[in-house]
């Protein structure tokens, strides 16, 4: 899968302040974060869907990420 939201979530990754801010966002108000990892997108020319998002983040098989779907999972 090579989208947008891939090249996003990489640099999401890189960047511990953009990790841990939708993190803490996701606990609180998971579509809220969603929108904010689009939001994020659309600023730095990498647009994705929140449907995109969701179905990147599933495909992964990574334990950081699995953690983070189900601590969201409540709004999504």
């Amino acid at each position: 899968m090579n989208t947008n939201a891939e090249e996003l979530y990489k640099r999401i990754q890189q960047n511990p302040e953009y990790t841990q801010s939708l993190f803490r966002q996701a606990l609180q108000d998971p579509q809220g974060a969603l929108q904010s990892i689009c939001d994020l997108g659309k600023t730095i020319e990498l647009p994705v869907t929140i449907e995109e998002v969701k179905s990147y983040l599933a495909s992964l098989d990574d334990e950081d990420t699995k953690k983070w779907v189900i601590k969201a999972r409540g709004g999504l």
